[in-house]
């Protein structure tokens, strides 16, 4: 097992082991002080394997929980289940001393975290992520989000949770599609500023998932502490996002968050390269490890299609997108891109 502290404007711990769900009610009592009332807010997959577990875990410690179960899938996250949630937690009585808590994969925990941040003005709430990609990436940081029809996340807050609680085990029970996709967001941390960690992956993130979990959130506590509001390294964490984003909307989110980022990280990759600043050999061992856990390259989608998604990102500042470019393995940096060039950009990246 193992503990990493987040020292952001809320300090918490990330708790990464086996078994932790069964043991759930101790973990949240010292993490918020004393029992209280709970709302878990999970989906329709998460609750028959986990939320029996969890609430009795939690009554046993001396909470009060009631629940609410979304629907599956990127489709949830969307402003009409943010107000449905709200007025579940109203009519229920939730109060400024009590606390939801967020148990699933990225759409429930960045949507939990919304309504935990706009409730009653912001009350706290805890992240239990059952997916690989809520573990090592979206439960750690604050960032919160619902989904606009013009684009992911443009809704959201910055709400840091009380407490982050990692059982691994879960992970068991994902599909190989769905672990692929969190392998993409696993990945990134590699590309982004630790090739030590690259070299670690190429053998095999399955195998050694505690370390990984570990290595990912530790990364990533780091530059939240550094820039927590997302206004200059933070935005490193974005790599492949931008365009991966696109992918998502163009493809009506019947590509997956994880496959979508793995494909974006490509293409800027591959831009990079064509614009003289990233070794070949680095792209194709990029290319490498992605396919080695399953996860697609190619992109099916135009410039043109991309670009009139990506211009809509939050990234975006007047008549500059800024881009997130790997000028190797370990080594990415923010580049910005003229709006009016960036499907010349977003082509260099997708010809192969």
């Amino acid at each position: 097992m193992k503990t990493i502290k987040v020292n952001a404007s809320v300090s918490y711990d990330v708790v990464i082991g086996e078994g932790l769900l069964a043991q759930s009610g101790n973990y949240c009592k010292a993490a918020l002080g004393k029992a209280c009332r709970l709302c878990v807010v999970t989906d329709d997959n998460v609750a028959p394997l986990y939320l029996d577990t969890v609430t009795a875990s939690l009554e046993a410690a001396g909470f009060d929980v009631f629940y609410y179960v979304f629907p599956n899938g990127e489709a949830s996250k969307s402003a009409e289940n943010l107000i449905d949630l709200l007025e579940v937690l109203a009519e229920n009585r939730l109060t400024r001393s009590d606390a939801l808590v967020a148990l699933g994969g990225g759409v429930i925990g960045d949507l939990t975290g919304f309504a935990a941040a706009v409730y009653l003005r912001g009350i706290r709430f805890i992240q239990m992520p059952t997916t690989l990609l809520a573990a090592v990436d979206s439960s750690v940081g604050g960032k919160t989000a619902v989904d606009l029809s013009a684009g992911k996340n443009l809704a959201g807050a910055f709400h840091q949770p009380t407490l982050v609680l990692c059982d691994y085990t879960t992970l068991g029970t994902l599909t190989p599609e769905v672990f692929s996709d969190g392998c993409a967001e696993v990945i990134k941390y590699g590309v982004i500023n630790d090739r030590p960690f690259f070299e670690l992956l190429k053998s095999g993130v399955r195998s050694q998932i505690e370390e990984v979990i570990a290595v990912c959130v530790n990364n990533k506590a780091k530059i939240v502490e550094e820039d927590e509001f997302d206004k200059g390294t933070r935005q490193l964490l974005n790599l492949g996002h931008t365009v991966g984003h696109a992918i998502e909307i163009c493809s009506n989110l019947t590509v997956s968050h994880g496959s979508a980022v793995a494909m974006g990280m490509v293409i800027v990759t591959r831009l990079a390269h064509r614009l003289g600043l990233c070794p070949a050999e680095e792209l194709e061992e990029l290319i490498a490890l992605l396919k080695q856990e399953g996860l697609p390259t190619d992109c099916p989608y135009s410039a043109e299609e991309l670009c009139e998604i990506a211009t809509a990102d939050k990234k975006r500042s007047g008549d500059t997108l800024t881009l997130i470019i790997p000028y190797g393995i370990g080594n990415s940096r923010l580049y910005a891109v003229p709006v009016d060039q960036l499907p010349s950009y977003i082509q260099k990246g997708l010809s192969a």
